[in-house]
């Protein structure tokens, strides 16, 4: 009896088994699986990566310069721990050995890389 009870519960889950496969091969053409595959085009873009960022190390306001210089038009300044997105750096006047300027990405104009510290990689500017 035992024996009989157990042959049978195996081969209804035999049946369940073959069913659900009968049942993935009867989805029409078109469907598409919940899950997106390697060459499936309709998954979502890629996000698109978030600005590089730098913080403020001077112990004053750090000035905003129309142009990589210290001599260019004054924009405004940054308060000391202010972090602030960054587009890109460039090559400028020297600031304590440092010619590296950075571009600001929400406001017009630049600072001295010699007074940010970078808090990651900041592409170089495209002429």
């Amino acid at each position: 009896m035992y024996l009989s009870m157990r042959r049978t519960a195996a081969a209804g889950a035999a049946i369940l088994l073959a069913g659900s496969g009968a049942l993935l091969a009867a989805a029409p053409a078109g469907a598409h699986s919940a899950q997106p595959t390697r060459g499936d085009v309709s998954a979502e873009p890629a996000a698109k990566p978030a600005a590089p960022k730098g913080k403020v190390v001077s112990r004053l306001p750090l000035s905003i310069r129309e142009q990589p210089k210290s001599a260019s038009t004054f924009l405004g300044a940054l308060k000391p721990g202010t972090v602030v997105e960054l587009s890109c750096k460039k090559h400028g006047q020297k600031v304590d050995g440092n010619d590296l300027w950075y571009l600001l990405a929400v406001k017009p104009g630049y600072v001295s890389a010699r007074y940010v510290e970078n808090l990651s990689q900041v592409p170089l500017c495209k002429k």
